[in-house]
C-alpha cells in the first residue's frame, strides 16, 4: 500500500511541475469537480451499495487522503494535456488511452490492500472510464463558457 501513496504523491508533483495549459480557476474549478463528483460515485457504490471499497468497509481517514490526492491530480493532468483543439479521433484516443491508464492502475490497487471488490467487476470500471472522461471533458467547457461570459459583463 505504500507504493500506492508513493504514486499519488508522483502524480501530485507532475501536476505542480508540467506547464500549465488551463488558468487557476479552470483548475481550481474543474479539480473541485471531479472531487466532488468521484466521493459522490464512492459514496453510493461503496457505503451504499457496498460495491467496492477502500482499505476496510466503512469510512476510512487514509482512504479519503488517498481520493484527496488522487482524483484531482489525474484530473488537472487529463484536462492539462487534453487536445481542446484537435480532431475528433484524436480526443477519442486521448480518453481511451487514459481509460486504459486508469484501468491498470486500479487493477494494481486490487493487487494491495488499498482498494477491493464486493460484487463489483473491473470491466464495469473499464466501460465506465470513458464516460467519466468525458464527463470531465464537458465540465472543463462548461466552466470555460462560465469565464467567458463573466468577462463579458
Amino acid at each position: 500500500m505504500v507504493y500506492i501513496f508513493v504514486f499519488f504523491l508522483l502524480l501530485i508533483a507532475a501536476s505542480f511541475s508540467v506547464p500549465k495549459n488551463l488558468s487557476r480557476i479552470e483548475i481550481y474549478a474543474t479539480s473541485f469537480f471531479a472531487y466532488s463528483f468521484g466521493l459522490t460515485t464512492d459514496v453510493v457504490l461503496d457505503l451504499h451499495y457496498n460495491l467496492y471499497g477502500y482499505l476496510s468497509p466503512g469510512f476510512q481517514w487514509l482512504a479519503l487522503l488517498g481520493i484527496l490526492m488522487y482524483i484531482p491530480s489525474i484530473s488537472f493532468l487529463f484536462l492539462n494535456f487534453f487536445p481542446v483543439h484537435g480532431r475528433l479521433l484524436s480526443k477519442i484516443i486521448y480518453i481511451l488511452v487514459w481509460s486504459a491508464f486508469s484501468t491498470g492502475f486500479e487493477w494494481l490497487t486490487l493487487q494491495t490492500d488499498f482498494f477491493y471488490y464486493n460484487g463489483w467487476k473491473l470491466w464495469y470500471s473499464a466501460l465506465l472510464y470513458p464516460f467519466i472522461f468525458w464527463i470531465l471533458v464537458c465540465n472543463l467547457s462548461f466552466v470555460k463558457k462560465q469565464i467567458d461570459h463573466s468577462q463579458e459583463r
